[in-house]
Protein backbone atom coordinates (compact mmCIF):
# COMPACT_ATOMS: atom_id res chain seq x y z
CA UNK A 1 0.00 0.00 0.00
CA UNK A 2 2.52 2.63 1.15
CA UNK A 3 4.82 1.64 -2.14
CA UNK A 4 1.86 2.41 -4.59
CA UNK A 5 1.09 5.66 -2.26
CA UNK A 6 4.97 6.62 -3.08
CA UNK A 7 4.71 5.49 -6.58
CA UNK A 8 1.23 8.04 -7.20
CA UNK A 9 3.32 10.53 -4.87
CA UNK A 10 6.22 10.94 -7.57
CA UNK A 11 3.94 10.94 -10.48
CA UNK A 12 2.10 13.48 -8.87
CA UNK A 13 5.10 15.13 -8.53
CA UNK A 14 5.50 15.55 -12.32
CA UNK A 15 2.07 16.47 -13.04
CA UNK A 16 2.47 19.36 -11.11
CA UNK A 17 6.09 20.26 -11.31
CA UNK A 18 5.01 24.05 -10.24
CA UNK A 19 3.11 22.95 -6.99
CA UNK A 20 6.10 20.23 -6.24
CA UNK A 21 9.03 22.85 -6.77
CA UNK A 22 7.65 25.17 -5.02
CA UNK A 23 6.63 22.95 -1.91
CA UNK A 24 10.63 21.05 -1.99
CA UNK A 25 11.94 24.60 -2.40
CA UNK A 26 9.83 25.94 1.42
CA UNK A 27 10.50 22.77 2.76
CA UNK A 28 14.42 22.89 2.16
CA UNK A 29 14.43 26.25 3.00
CA UNK A 30 13.27 25.71 6.57
CA UNK A 31 14.71 22.95 7.23
CA UNK A 32 18.51 24.06 6.07
CA UNK A 33 17.84 26.76 8.30
CA UNK A 34 17.10 24.72 11.37
CA UNK A 35 19.65 22.17 10.21
CA UNK A 36 22.32 25.31 10.36
CA UNK A 37 21.04 26.00 13.91
CA UNK A 38 21.32 22.70 15.00
CA UNK A 39 24.58 21.64 13.89
CA UNK A 40 25.98 25.19 15.09
CA UNK A 41 25.37 24.20 18.91
CA UNK A 42 26.15 20.59 18.14
CA UNK A 43 29.50 21.79 17.30
CA UNK A 44 29.45 24.06 20.46
CA UNK A 45 28.08 21.71 22.65
CA UNK A 46 28.77 17.90 21.50
CA UNK A 47 31.95 15.69 22.37
CA UNK A 48 33.39 16.21 19.35
CA UNK A 49 37.93 16.08 18.37
CA UNK A 50 39.74 16.70 20.71
CA UNK A 51 37.17 18.15 23.14
CA UNK A 52 35.51 14.60 23.83
CA UNK A 53 35.27 14.81 27.38
CA UNK A 54 32.75 18.41 27.26
CA UNK A 55 30.55 16.06 29.51
CA UNK A 56 32.53 16.22 32.51
CA UNK A 57 34.53 19.57 32.17
CA UNK A 58 34.20 22.69 34.13
CA UNK A 59 35.88 26.02 33.49
CA UNK A 60 36.92 28.89 35.84
CA UNK A 61 38.18 31.89 34.45
CA UNK A 62 37.39 34.69 35.81
CA UNK A 63 37.46 35.97 40.02
CA UNK A 64 36.62 38.84 41.67
CA UNK A 65 38.73 41.13 44.44
CA UNK A 66 37.16 43.66 46.50
CA UNK A 67 39.13 45.92 48.72
CA UNK A 68 37.43 46.81 51.95
CA UNK A 69 40.11 49.24 52.59
CA UNK A 70 40.87 50.96 49.50
CA UNK A 71 37.23 50.45 48.10
CA UNK A 72 38.32 48.96 44.79
CA UNK A 73 37.40 46.22 42.76
CA UNK A 74 39.20 43.79 40.59
CA UNK A 75 38.79 41.45 38.40
CA UNK A 76 41.42 39.01 36.67
CA UNK A 77 42.25 35.34 36.21
CA UNK A 78 44.18 33.52 38.91
CA UNK A 79 47.75 33.93 39.63
CA UNK A 80 50.63 31.20 39.87
CA UNK A 81 50.25 31.62 43.92
CA UNK A 82 46.43 30.99 43.64
CA UNK A 83 47.58 27.98 41.56
CA UNK A 84 49.26 26.47 43.98
CA UNK A 85 47.52 27.31 47.18
CA UNK A 86 44.16 26.46 46.39
CA UNK A 87 43.63 24.82 42.75
CA UNK A 88 46.49 21.95 42.81
CA UNK A 89 45.19 20.64 45.96
CA UNK A 90 41.92 20.09 45.24
CA UNK A 91 40.33 16.59 45.46
CA UNK A 92 37.41 16.07 44.04
CA UNK A 93 38.75 16.36 40.65
CA UNK A 94 40.54 14.22 37.60
CA UNK A 95 42.82 16.55 36.46
CA UNK A 96 43.39 19.72 36.91
CA UNK A 97 45.23 21.85 33.93
CA UNK A 98 45.80 25.57 34.39
CA UNK A 99 46.94 28.07 30.69
CA UNK A 100 48.69 31.04 31.12
CA UNK A 101 46.77 34.26 29.38
CA UNK A 102 46.56 34.35 25.78
CA UNK A 103 49.19 33.73 23.70
CA UNK A 104 49.21 35.89 20.95
CA UNK A 105 52.16 38.13 20.69
CA UNK A 106 54.57 34.87 19.73
CA UNK A 107 56.23 34.78 16.12
CA UNK A 108 57.44 32.02 14.29
CA UNK A 109 60.62 32.39 12.10
CA UNK A 110 60.70 29.57 9.47
CA UNK A 111 63.53 28.17 8.80
CA UNK A 112 63.42 28.59 4.92
CA UNK A 113 62.86 32.47 5.77
CA UNK A 114 59.67 32.50 4.26
CA UNK A 115 58.56 35.32 6.85
CA UNK A 116 57.81 35.57 10.17
CA UNK A 117 54.24 34.31 10.74
CA UNK A 118 52.32 34.27 13.90
CA UNK A 119 50.69 30.90 14.80
CA UNK A 120 47.75 30.10 17.07
CA UNK A 121 49.68 29.15 20.84
CA UNK A 122 48.32 27.95 24.04
CA UNK A 123 50.79 28.04 27.25
CA UNK A 124 49.39 24.58 28.88
CA UNK A 125 50.53 22.12 31.43
CA UNK A 126 51.04 18.56 31.05
CA UNK A 127 47.32 17.89 32.58
CA UNK A 128 46.04 19.72 29.30
CA UNK A 129 46.66 16.55 27.35
CA UNK A 130 44.65 14.17 29.61
CA UNK A 131 41.85 16.44 29.29
CA UNK A 132 41.61 16.99 25.88
CA UNK A 133 42.81 13.74 23.59
CA UNK A 134 44.63 14.98 20.84
CA UNK A 135 45.40 12.71 18.84
CA UNK A 136 49.73 12.07 18.59
CA UNK A 137 51.01 11.11 15.20
CA UNK A 138 54.42 11.15 17.12
CA UNK A 139 56.15 11.96 19.83
CA UNK A 140 54.26 12.67 23.26
CA UNK A 141 53.69 15.20 25.70
CA UNK A 142 55.76 17.48 27.72
CA UNK A 143 56.14 16.75 30.84
CA UNK A 144 55.89 17.59 34.71
CA UNK A 145 60.16 17.80 34.73
CA UNK A 146 60.10 20.06 31.15
CA UNK A 147 57.30 22.32 32.80
CA UNK A 148 59.17 22.91 36.59
CA UNK A 149 62.48 23.28 34.68
CA UNK A 150 60.96 25.85 32.14
CA UNK A 151 62.79 24.05 28.84
CA UNK A 152 61.69 25.32 25.71
CA UNK A 153 59.71 22.33 24.15
CA UNK A 154 56.46 22.48 22.21
CA UNK A 155 54.08 20.28 20.47
CA UNK A 156 52.80 21.29 17.34
CA UNK A 157 49.95 20.56 15.38
CA UNK A 158 50.48 18.68 11.66
CA UNK A 159 49.87 21.80 9.96
CA UNK A 160 52.51 23.74 11.44
CA UNK A 161 55.08 20.75 11.14
CA UNK A 162 54.14 20.54 7.17
CA UNK A 163 55.00 24.37 7.05
CA UNK A 164 58.10 24.33 9.24
CA UNK A 165 59.72 20.88 8.31
CA UNK A 166 57.42 20.14 4.84
CA UNK A 167 56.56 16.78 6.79
CA UNK A 168 55.06 15.04 9.94
CA UNK A 169 57.70 12.55 10.25
CA UNK A 170 60.70 11.94 12.04
CA UNK A 171 60.07 15.89 13.20
CA UNK A 172 60.37 15.15 16.81
CA UNK A 173 63.94 16.38 17.89
CA UNK A 174 64.25 19.01 15.78
CA UNK A 175 64.22 22.72 16.74
CA UNK A 176 62.41 26.12 15.24
CA UNK A 177 62.71 29.62 15.96
CA UNK A 178 60.04 31.58 18.19
CA UNK A 179 60.32 35.25 18.71
CA UNK A 180 64.20 34.05 18.10
CA UNK A 181 64.40 31.21 21.17
CA UNK A 182 64.70 27.42 19.51
CA UNK A 183 61.97 25.24 20.76
CA UNK A 184 62.63 21.33 20.45
CA UNK A 185 59.62 19.25 19.48
CA UNK A 186 58.58 16.84 21.45
CA UNK A 187 55.09 15.77 19.69
CA UNK A 188 53.52 16.08 16.72
CA UNK A 189 49.47 16.02 17.44
CA UNK A 190 46.83 16.01 14.21
CA UNK A 191 45.22 19.31 14.45
CA UNK A 192 41.41 20.22 15.53
CA UNK A 193 39.62 22.89 14.09
CA UNK A 194 39.80 26.37 15.37
CA UNK A 195 35.80 26.27 16.18
CA UNK A 196 37.35 24.02 18.64
CA UNK A 197 38.20 26.80 20.88
CA UNK A 198 38.80 25.54 24.27
CA UNK A 199 42.07 22.94 22.99
CA UNK A 200 42.85 24.67 19.72
CA UNK A 201 46.40 25.83 19.12
CA UNK A 202 48.90 24.77 16.23
CA UNK A 203 51.83 25.06 18.78
CA UNK A 204 51.78 24.04 22.73
CA UNK A 205 54.03 24.96 25.01
CA UNK A 206 54.93 24.70 28.90
CA UNK A 207 53.57 27.77 30.58
CA UNK A 208 56.52 28.24 33.03
CA UNK A 209 58.14 29.23 29.55
CA UNK A 210 55.83 32.81 29.50
CA UNK A 211 57.32 36.08 30.84
CA UNK A 212 56.81 36.42 34.43
CA UNK A 213 54.45 33.28 34.97
CA UNK A 214 55.07 33.72 38.71
CA UNK A 215 54.09 37.49 39.24
CA UNK A 216 50.79 38.91 40.17
CA UNK A 217 48.96 41.02 37.81
CA UNK A 218 48.72 43.26 40.31
CA UNK A 219 50.67 44.16 43.66
CA UNK A 220 46.91 44.77 45.48
CA UNK A 221 45.71 41.39 45.37
CA UNK A 222 48.86 38.60 45.10
CA UNK A 223 45.80 36.29 43.17
CA UNK A 224 45.23 38.39 40.29
CA UNK A 225 46.98 36.45 37.70
CA UNK A 226 46.62 35.09 33.80
CA UNK A 227 45.88 31.56 34.43
CA UNK A 228 42.37 29.81 33.71
CA UNK A 229 41.34 26.53 34.86
CA UNK A 230 39.79 23.43 33.34
CA UNK A 231 38.89 21.07 35.83
CA UNK A 232 37.75 17.62 34.20
CA UNK A 233 35.49 15.29 36.68
CA UNK A 234 34.21 11.80 36.50
CA UNK A 235 30.51 12.47 36.44
CA UNK A 236 27.74 14.76 38.07
CA UNK A 237 28.61 14.18 41.58
CA UNK A 238 31.82 15.06 41.49
CA UNK A 239 31.26 17.97 39.77
CA UNK A 240 29.02 18.74 42.56
CA UNK A 241 31.40 18.11 45.34
CA UNK A 242 33.96 20.04 43.22
CA UNK A 243 31.50 22.78 43.37
CA UNK A 244 31.05 22.25 47.28
CA UNK A 245 34.60 22.07 47.81
CA UNK A 246 35.18 25.37 46.09
CA UNK A 247 32.59 27.03 47.48
CA UNK A 248 34.06 26.09 51.16
CA UNK A 249 37.90 27.38 49.70
CA UNK A 250 36.16 31.02 49.37
CA UNK A 251 34.64 30.74 52.52
CA UNK A 252 38.00 30.18 54.50
CA UNK A 253 39.67 32.70 52.24
CA UNK A 254 37.43 35.48 52.75
CA UNK A 255 37.41 34.56 56.44
CA UNK A 256 41.20 34.70 56.71
CA UNK A 257 42.03 37.78 54.75
CA UNK A 258 38.72 39.63 56.22
CA UNK A 259 38.67 43.31 56.49
CA UNK A 260 41.29 43.72 53.75
CA UNK A 261 39.94 42.12 50.95
CA UNK A 262 37.00 39.45 49.83
CA UNK A 263 36.82 36.99 46.88
CA UNK A 264 33.87 36.33 44.77
CA UNK A 265 33.32 33.24 42.29
CA UNK A 266 30.08 33.83 41.57
CA UNK A 267 28.99 30.13 40.48
CA UNK A 268 32.14 28.78 39.29
CA UNK A 269 33.39 26.31 38.38
CA UNK A 270 31.23 26.11 35.10
CA UNK A 271 29.63 23.28 33.26
CA UNK A 272 30.90 23.10 29.29
CA UNK A 273 27.02 23.34 28.44
CA UNK A 274 26.81 26.65 30.30
CA UNK A 275 29.95 28.40 29.19
CA UNK A 276 29.15 28.62 25.66
CA UNK A 277 25.30 30.58 26.63
CA UNK A 278 26.70 32.50 29.39
CA UNK A 279 28.36 34.96 28.15
CA UNK A 280 30.68 35.84 31.61
CA UNK A 281 30.78 34.02 35.32
CA UNK A 282 29.66 37.43 36.92
CA UNK A 283 26.71 37.61 34.36
CA UNK A 284 23.59 37.97 37.16
CA UNK A 285 20.98 38.34 35.09
CA UNK A 286 21.12 35.06 33.46
CA UNK A 287 18.61 32.55 33.11
CA UNK A 288 18.61 28.85 31.60
CA UNK A 289 14.70 29.25 31.26
CA UNK A 290 15.00 31.94 28.89
CA UNK A 291 17.50 30.58 26.85
CA UNK A 292 15.46 27.48 26.43
CA UNK A 293 12.60 29.82 25.97
CA UNK A 294 14.84 31.99 23.37
CA UNK A 295 16.22 28.14 21.27
CA UNK A 296 12.26 27.08 21.15
CA UNK A 297 11.09 30.37 20.29
CA UNK A 298 13.42 29.98 17.42
CA UNK A 299 12.29 26.70 16.42
CA UNK A 300 8.94 27.25 16.12
CA UNK A 301 9.79 30.41 14.11
CA UNK A 302 11.61 28.34 11.76
CA UNK A 303 9.32 25.64 11.53
CA UNK A 304 5.60 27.10 11.74
CA UNK A 305 6.31 30.18 9.01
CA UNK A 306 6.80 28.07 6.53
CA UNK A 307 4.67 25.03 7.68
CA UNK A 308 1.81 27.47 7.50
CA UNK A 309 3.20 28.69 3.69
CA UNK A 310 3.12 25.06 2.66
CA UNK A 311 -0.24 24.41 4.21
CA UNK A 312 -1.85 27.04 1.97
CA UNK A 313 -0.60 25.27 -0.79
CA UNK A 314 -1.51 21.89 0.39
CA UNK A 315 -5.29 23.40 0.72
CA UNK A 316 -5.16 24.91 -2.90
CA UNK A 317 -4.17 21.65 -4.08
CA UNK A 318 -6.71 19.47 -2.41
CA UNK A 319 -9.39 21.76 -3.71
CA UNK A 320 -8.41 20.60 -7.23
CA UNK A 321 -8.19 17.38 -6.44
CA UNK A 322 -11.75 16.95 -4.49
CA UNK A 323 -13.81 15.34 -7.81
CA UNK A 324 -10.82 12.64 -7.30
CA UNK A 325 -11.31 12.09 -3.88
CA UNK A 326 -15.46 11.91 -4.75
CA UNK A 327 -15.04 9.46 -7.11
CA UNK A 328 -12.79 7.23 -4.24
CA UNK A 329 -15.38 7.70 -1.95
CA UNK A 330 -18.30 6.84 -4.24
CA UNK A 331 -16.48 3.60 -4.64
CA UNK A 332 -15.82 2.73 -0.70
CA UNK A 333 -12.98 4.42 -0.04
CA UNK A 334 -12.83 5.11 3.65
CA UNK A 335 -11.26 8.87 5.00
CA UNK A 336 -8.55 6.99 6.87
CA UNK A 337 -7.45 5.31 3.51
CA UNK A 338 -7.75 8.55 1.62
CA UNK A 339 -5.94 10.98 4.44
CA UNK A 340 -2.91 8.53 5.13
CA UNK A 341 -2.62 8.55 0.67
CA UNK A 342 -2.34 12.04 1.47
CA UNK A 343 0.00 12.36 4.00
CA UNK A 344 1.83 10.17 2.31
CA UNK A 345 2.24 11.91 -1.10
CA UNK A 346 3.22 14.92 1.03
CA UNK A 347 5.91 12.82 3.37
CA UNK A 348 7.37 12.19 0.37
CA UNK A 349 7.51 15.97 -1.13
CA UNK A 350 8.69 16.73 2.49
CA UNK A 351 11.46 14.31 2.88
CA UNK A 352 12.27 15.58 -0.80
CA UNK A 353 12.62 18.89 0.32
CA UNK A 354 14.72 17.50 3.78
CA UNK A 355 16.95 16.45 1.35
CA UNK A 356 17.42 19.11 -0.46
CA UNK A 357 17.49 21.57 3.01
CA UNK A 358 20.09 18.94 4.09
CA UNK A 359 22.73 19.01 1.44
CA UNK A 360 22.00 23.34 1.53
CA UNK A 361 22.58 23.72 4.93
CA UNK A 362 26.36 21.63 4.60
CA UNK A 363 27.07 23.95 1.58
CA UNK A 364 25.99 27.03 3.50
CA UNK A 365 28.09 25.47 6.70
CA UNK A 366 31.06 24.93 4.76
CA UNK A 367 31.69 28.17 2.45
CA UNK A 368 30.10 30.43 6.02
CA UNK A 369 31.97 28.60 8.20
CA UNK A 370 34.18 31.65 8.93
CA UNK A 371 31.16 33.42 10.19
CA UNK A 372 28.39 31.63 10.59
CA UNK A 373 29.23 29.56 13.46
CA UNK A 374 30.12 33.00 15.46
CA UNK A 375 26.16 34.07 14.59
CA UNK A 376 24.78 33.30 17.76
CA UNK A 377 28.32 34.54 20.01
CA UNK A 378 27.37 37.42 22.10
CA UNK A 379 31.69 38.08 21.76
CA UNK A 380 32.60 36.57 18.45
CA UNK A 381 35.87 35.50 18.22
CA UNK A 382 38.36 37.17 16.41
CA UNK A 383 39.96 34.45 13.65
CA UNK A 384 43.65 34.13 13.76
CA UNK A 385 45.58 34.71 10.68
CA UNK A 386 46.35 31.26 9.29
CA UNK A 387 44.30 29.17 11.88
CA UNK A 388 42.90 25.78 10.63
CA UNK A 389 39.48 26.52 10.75
CA UNK A 390 37.59 23.19 8.75
CA UNK A 391 34.30 21.52 9.66
CA UNK A 392 34.89 18.12 9.75
CA UNK A 393 32.82 14.74 8.53
CA UNK A 394 32.56 14.31 12.52
CA UNK A 395 30.90 18.09 13.10
CA UNK A 396 28.18 18.10 9.40
CA UNK A 397 27.35 14.31 9.62
CA UNK A 398 26.66 13.60 13.55
CA UNK A 399 23.87 10.79 13.18
CA UNK A 400 22.05 13.65 15.63
CA UNK A 401 21.87 15.67 12.51
CA UNK A 402 20.30 12.75 10.67
CA UNK A 403 17.54 12.86 13.17
CA UNK A 404 16.82 16.28 13.28
CA UNK A 405 16.36 16.36 9.45
CA UNK A 406 13.92 13.10 9.55
CA UNK A 407 12.12 14.67 12.84
CA UNK A 408 11.77 17.69 11.21
CA UNK A 409 10.61 16.55 8.18
CA UNK A 410 7.30 14.84 10.28
CA UNK A 411 6.92 17.33 12.10
CA UNK A 412 6.78 19.71 9.10
CA UNK A 413 4.36 17.07 7.45
CA UNK A 414 2.03 16.63 10.09
CA UNK A 415 1.81 20.45 10.47
CA UNK A 416 1.19 21.68 6.91
CA UNK A 417 -0.44 18.17 5.24
CA UNK A 418 -2.69 17.32 8.15
CA UNK A 419 -5.36 20.04 8.70
CA UNK A 420 -6.23 21.17 4.85
CA UNK A 421 -5.99 17.44 3.95
CA UNK A 422 -8.17 16.60 6.93
CA UNK A 423 -10.95 19.27 6.30
CA UNK A 424 -10.84 18.93 2.65
CA UNK A 425 -11.77 14.95 3.24
CA UNK A 426 -14.83 15.97 5.65
CA UNK A 427 -16.79 17.67 2.77
CA UNK A 428 -19.95 15.45 1.46
CA UNK A 429 -19.51 13.22 -1.27
CA UNK A 430 -22.21 15.25 -3.86
CA UNK A 431 -20.35 18.41 -2.53
CA UNK A 432 -17.09 16.71 -4.12
CA UNK A 433 -18.23 14.43 -7.02
CA UNK A 434 -19.72 18.10 -8.23
CA UNK A 435 -17.09 20.22 -7.19
CA UNK A 436 -15.82 20.88 -10.92
CA UNK A 437 -18.76 20.94 -12.92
Amino acid sequence: MRRTYLTQAFTLLKQNRLFSMLYIAGTGLAIAMTVVVAVVYYVKLAPIYPERNRDNTLYLTYVSFKSEQEAMTYQSALSYRALQEWIYPLKNVVEVSARFGNATDYYVQPADRSGDFRPVQKLVDPAFFRIYELQFLEGHPFTEADLASGIHTAVISDDIACRLFGTTEGVVGRSFSMDYVNYRVCGVVRGASFLTGQSYAQIYVPYSVGLNYKEPSTSSFPYCGRFNVTFLVKDNAQAEALRTEIRDLVRRVNAQYKGQWQMELWEQPTSHTLSVFKDYPADTSFSSWKVAGHLILMLLVLLIVPSLNLSGLIASRMESRLSEMGVRKAFGASRSILLSQVMWENFFLTLVGGLLGLLVAWSMLYVGREWIFMLFDSWPMDIAEGANLYVSGEMLFAPVVFIVAFVLCLILNLLSALWPAWTSLRKPIVYSLYEKR
